[in-house]
């Protein structure tokens, strides 16, 4: 299945010599998230943007996709839908990083919710390792398979808000415990008084980051 979504070039005018892959949430669509490239573009700009429609549309909201359907907060649930999506959005990196002449080290996924999911699910059972993983308001999901099937260890970089009634704040934490478990790492930040959004400390820390990992300074 083929996805697409708004796309932002790089500010400089040049070829893309990085790729920043902003995955959102449920019940929203690209553009939702690729606002976030004018947040970021004129410190990154080398960088190009694409911001893809889940595959699912969501019944009753018009514009609105899904990577998978959700019902209730169930874990198992929720590990059944990253696994039957992650194809479609592995798929989308590979076509991605051809389409740009790119490598996995030049691409970073931003993910945001249900985004932030499929973003930790794909990125650390991918080899060659992507650039770094930047996740907003989400949840580490198949985190007791992600031991065995983990293929690389990129930067992490988890932001909370910690007036999120969504998926609350505890589930950064629970994330940061699974990659821990299977021998990564995270850096990791609560907003403070934000609820199931990014605010301007989350857009800040953000755009850091992505700077760091595309400069190499976590290599």
């Amino acid at each position: 299945m083929m996805i697409d979504g708004p796309r932002q070039p790089p500010a400089n005018g040049q070829r893309p010599r990085k790729l920043a892959i902003l995955v959102h949430g449920y019940g929203a669509n690209g553009e939702d998230l690729i606002g976030l490239a004018g947040q970021w573009a004129q410190d990154l700009p080398h960088v190009q943007f694409v911001a893809p429609n889940a595959p699912q549309p969501v019944p009753g909201a018009p514009n609105g996709y899904q990577w998978f359907p959700i019902t209730r907060l169930d874990p198992q649930e929720t590990n059944r839908g990253v696994e039957s999506a992650a194809p479609v959005l592995d798929a989308f990196i590979d076509q991605e990083i051809a389409r740009y002449g790119l490598t996995p080290g030049d691409v970073a996924l931003v993910g945001f919710s249900q985004g932030t999911m499929m973003a930790l699910h794909c990125g650390l059972r991918r080899a060659p390792s992507l650039a770094g993983i930047l996740g907003y308001s989400g949840a580490m999901p198949s985190r007791m398979t992600l031991k065995d099937q983990i293929r690389s260890r990129p930067p992490i970089q988890l932001i909370h808000g910690d007036r999120d009634d969504v998926l609350p704040l505890g589930m950064m934490f629970d994330a940061a415990q699974g990659l821990c478990d299977a021998g990564a790492s995270c850096q990791w930040h609560i907003s403070p008084g934000i609820p199931h959004g990014i605010g301007p400390d989350g857009l800040e820390i953000g755009g850091r980051f992505l700077g760091k990992v595309f400069s190499g300074a976590y290599a």
